[in-house]
């Protein structure tokens, strides 16, 4: 397996998809780094010589990618709810933050339901 980014990428996926498997890199960047590179976006990994892989890893390096990638991200959140804002309170409250519904839906933000203890229904008259 090719190393590239701290990522050990598979060999026998094209390196197109090979590289998406590398934090903060999709399929348009993919596309563009193996561009920039001159590397055959359709080539395996294993049939890339030493050398296009040295020329990915150069122009990866431009890019803000795993660790990095991910520090960044988690400090603006963090700016975000220090400065309490409404992004940063519904962070805050891990709720939906891009506007979407909470009345239904929403579940994998909120968690389970939560169902409210001894609540019985009224005795019926009979």
């Amino acid at each position: 397996m090719a190393r590239v980014a701290g990522v050990e990428i598979p060999n026998n996926k094209q390196a197109e998809i090979a590289l998406t498997y590398i934090h903060g890199i999709g399929r348009s960047s993919a596309l563009s780094i193996l561009a920039k590179a001159n590397v055959d976006s359709h080539k395996k990994v294993k049939d890339l010589s030493e050398d296009e892989l040295d020329q990915v890893r150069r122009v990866i390096a431009e890019y803000q990618t795993e660790g990095v990638l991910r520090s960044t991200v988690r400090m603006n959140i963090k700016r975000l709810m220090d400065i309490g804002c409404y992004r940063g309170i519904r962070h805050r409250k891990n709720l939906p933050v891009n506007g979407q519904r909470t009345r239904t839906n929403a579940r994998t933000r909120k968690g389970p339901r939560r169902t409210i203890a001894n609540k019985k229904k009224a005795p019926s008259k009979g």
